[in-house]
């Protein structure tokens, strides 16, 4: 299109959609001068960009008083005894990794065995649920010899030494088909292992298989049907981590990885009764990954218990030059540390009409740690406005599927999914898009002003703007089982898909409990404070133990 082409009606439109009204000599001056700016946009359409090419601009979340922590890790885990080893294989399966770590590392519970165990319940169980894209079951069994090999000669290299985990389908896995959820990619391999993937090897962990996610990191739906929840097989498990969830909800792996943009590792673990955690932006190499959203995006474990996280982030801490946004923080976590003394901050409006009764019951019983529980607020801003600038960021990595068409063969076209989303991207102004930029600078100060009052915050999941703020200013969010609810067949929120109309263990209208978790945020990099007081909180509510049933 030349400038000759743009009409002083379609100015007129832009005029209406902007707000703003030119006088009929600016309206001739952008048509015929338009030109420069027309052959700049189609020549570098002409340069095809690959996922993995990064912006030149890089987000870090610092601000000029955040206080780091030492680079070097500081790390104490419980080493509890966690008596001897169940007969039942089920029993095993479902064990905090506190407890296979144990096991296996007392020779009381083999790697092979565990896998085993892990291996027989995937082909059991996965055709229910949908949660594994693909099962490595030759590469697990190789790993856990390998482990036991080691263990033999009297060389553990982790706490996770010999746990087999899940990876989410969106972490390249060297000859191993990384499909990323979506129809245009689901014969991808890769010929190098993402940076996470060299880091759980070599600390001793067993790689299961790849577990699914929604297509391009966005929802529970991908190329192979729509991943279940474990509580309920008539929804959808929720979140683009929601393969990672739902196996560990199942007891189809120890841990698994997931990532984060807006809620993928949270929503999850809220929905299939998980523990979250996402870490501070950068703390976690990326490099191997998917790219959705470059100033967004996070890496985190999800897993069956608090400390689970704490051992898994212990493994994935580290900078990395691979990732632009890499920042190089130790991890201080102590699972002896008391947390006398620590403020806890509530946003009262969370737990007011909107709030359930396991969300006004964790807040009671965070209130009886000891601690000092504030009410406390955050300023009035368009925090909602931010999502132009995620939208604008994954349209733009996915520049190449719009503009080929070949978004058209997505599974889910809704009006809310990717296909449309990028679609609709490309008429954000990048002026705006600036100014939004310099709006997450606000949020920033906002987040850093509450945090220099409390230590952490609760919340439910959807508290205030907490899910959308936190994620884009890089604040830790730890999102832990905190009861169940008795509730009729549901359809997923928000950030899921709807009930799912066949398949399902029952109809519309049937009775399922489910479970409910809380979120707590905390400072940046500052996990081992948020873990110590999520721990507490864990023990206090005691529902960590429960499992979901499978009938028959």
């Amino acid at each position: 299109m030349s400038s000759a082409q743009i009409t002083e009606t379609e100015i007129a439109a832009a005029e209406r959609l902007l707000g703003i009204a030119y006088t009929a000599r600016e309206r001739a001056q952008m048509a015929g001068n338009l030109d420069g700016q027309i052959a700049a946009a189609i020549a570098r359409r002409q340069l095809a960009l690959p996922n993995a090419a990064p912006m030149a601009l890089r987000f870090d979340p610092r601000l000029p008083n955040t206080q780091m922590p030492p680079l070097r890790d500081q790390l104490r885990f419980s080493h509890r005894d966690p008596g001897p080893l169940p007969e039942r294989d089920e029993d095993i399966a479902f064990a905090d990794l506190p407890a296979l770590s144990h096991w296996i590392a007392t020779g009381v519970l083999g790697s092979r065995r565990l896998t085993e165990i892990y291996l027989a319940r995937i082909e059991a169980l996965n055709p229910r649920l949908l949660c594994w894209a693909r099962v490595t079951p030759d590469l697990a069994r190789a790993e856990a010899d390998a482990a036991e090999a080691l263990l033999a000669q009297g060389v553990r290299l982790s706490p996770l030494h010999g746990i087999p985990y899940g990876l989410k389908d969106l972490f390249d896995t060297k000859g191993i088909v990384t499909g990323w959820g979506a129809e245009p990619y689901r014969d991808r391999v890769p010929d190098a292992d993402a940076a996470i993937v060299r880091k759980l090897r070599a600390a001793g962990a067993v790689l299961l298989g790849k577990t699914t996610v929604g297509a391009l990191a966005y929802n529970d739906i991908w190329y192979g049907g729509q991943t279940r929840n474990p509580w309920n097989l008539n929804e959808g498990a929720n979140g683009s981590s929601a393969g990672s969830a739902s196996a560990t909800a199942a007891g189809l792996c120890g841990f698994a990885i997931g990532t984060e943009t807006l809620g993928s590792i949270t929503a999850p673990s809220q929905r299939c009764g998980t523990t979250g955690l996402r870490p501070t932006f950068g703390r976690v190499s990326r490099a191997g990954a998917m790219a959705l959203c470059g100033s967004l995006d996070k890496v985190g474990p999800i897993c069956r218990g608090v400390e689970d996280t704490a051992m898994v982030l212990s493994v994935l801490n580290g900078g990395d030059p691979a990732d632009r946004s890499s920042i190089a923080a130790g991890f201080q976590f102590d699972a002896t540390a008391r947390i006398a003394g620590m403020r806890l901050g509530y946003l009262p409006e969370a737990f007011d009409e909107g709030a359930n009764e396991v969300d006004r019951q964790a807040l009671a019983a965070a209130q009886r740690l000891g601690l000092e529980v504030v009410p406390v607020s955050l300023p009035d801003l368009p925090y909602g406005a931010l999502m132009n600038a995620l939208y604008a960021e994954a349209a733009a990595n996915f520049e190449d599927l719009t503009l080929s068409g070949a978004d058209d063969t997505l599974r889910w076209q809704d009006d809310t999914a990717w296909p449309n989303t990028f679609r609709k991207a490309r008429f954000l102004s990048a002026v705006d898009h600036v100014q939004l930029d310099r709006l997450r600078y606000q949020v920033m100060l906002a987040l850093d002003a509450l945090f220099s009052e409390i230590d952490v915050l609760i919340g439910p999941f959807s508290t205030g703007p907490m899910l959308v703020a936190s994620n884009f200013t890089g604040h830790p969010c730890l999102h832990l089982r905190a009861g169940f609810l008795d509730l009729t067949t549901r359809g997923a929120p928000a950030l899921g898909a709807a009930t799912l109309s066949d398949g399902g263990s029952a109809g519309h209208g049937a009775r399922f409990t489910v479970p409910q978790g809380i979120s707590l945020w905390g400072r940046l990099f500052q996990e081992g404070a948020l873990l110590s007081l999520g721990m507490a909180l864990e023990r206090k509510l005691g529902v960590a133990a429960r499992r979901p049933e499978f009938p028959a």
